[in-house]
């Protein structure tokens, strides 16, 4: 299908994005790979009058040392995470989980701030996001405010960003001696997670699941187990607690309850090894 019609502006900069997104209102949307928000368009499920390009903002791409954490550029595309030697030192999980989004030309052109800001339930990188404790960086007209991952998912495709807000920055805890896994289940090497699991283990468990309700979500139940020093077994038996897996030609909400099991369940094991 062909996009209704939109006018195009290239920002220039992180302010002129957010100054169109002032100027616009709901009618603009931000443009980053484009991965997200295309497919929508041609489908006429997104319908913006103003399309706001800020893929040539060189300076929203980086990994750099933030002290007790990793601060990441919103436009940082996903090949950059997956090569990169600090992510590997001191975030591991964020870093396979970015090598296992989509294929090789997604990951040369997605980005990590328009993968988070999509909101999408069935994407791996949110799920990464809550496991690890992280936080993002949400730039206004009124200045900048840190939202926790844990409060920036809101519903589906939806997040706290304001409609006049550039997500600039996401920041990654530190852990570069904590166990980790990321098991994810499909039908196909590429396609979307029908279920999914990120658990990262150490001083502060996280445990999160892709696709098991309309927002990515946390499985509580499970991170309580853990700290109560249950067994993998015992701890992955309450996966599906709490949660609200979509109902699909991949699956009904028996089996996707069953899948988050078994996959928090081998996640924990092999975190623990």
């Amino acid at each position: 299908m062909i996009p209704a019609s939109f006018e195009y502006v290239e920002a220039a900069s992180a302010d002129a994005a957010i100054a169109a997104l002032t100027e616009h209102g709901d009618e603009a949307k931000l443009l980053a790979g484009g991965h997200s928000l295309i497919p929508l368009m041609r489908f006429r499920l997104a319908t913006p009058g103003v399309l706001v390009d800020i893929g040539r903002l060189d300076d929203l791409s980086y990994i750099n040392d933030g002290g007790d954490h990793i601060a990441i550029g919103a436009l940082t595309r996903h090949r950059a995470l997956e090569t990169s030697d600090m992510l590997a030192a001191e975030a591991p999980l964020l870093r396979h989980v970015a090598s296992q989004v989509g294929d090789p030309q997604v990951r040369h052109r997605g980005t990590l701030g328009g993968s988070l800001a999509h909101g999408d339930p069935a994407s791996d990188l949110p799920a990464a996001l809550l496991a690890m404790g992280g936080s993002v960086v949400a730039k206004g007209p009124g200045g900048e405010r840190v939202i926790t991952a844990d409060d920036f998912f809101t519903g589906f495709l939806e997040t706290a960003l304001g409609e006049d807000e550039l997500l600039t920055e996401i920041r990654i805890p530190k852990a570069g001696g904590a166990g980790w896994s990321y098991q994810k289940f499909n039908r196909r090497a590429q396609d979307w997670a029908i279920v999914g699991a990120a658990v990262q283990l150490g001083a502060n468990p996280g445990v999160a699941l892709v696709n098991m309700g309309p927002a990515p979500m946390r499985a509580g139940g499970v991170e309580a187990a853990i700290a109560s020093g249950s067994s993998a077994a015992d701890a992955a038996a309450v996966a599906a607690a709490g949660t609200e897996p979509p109902v699909d030609l991949n699956g009904d909400e028996a089996y996707r309850a069953h899948l988050a099991r078994v996959l928090v369940e081998r996640g924990l094991i092999e975190a623990q090894t």
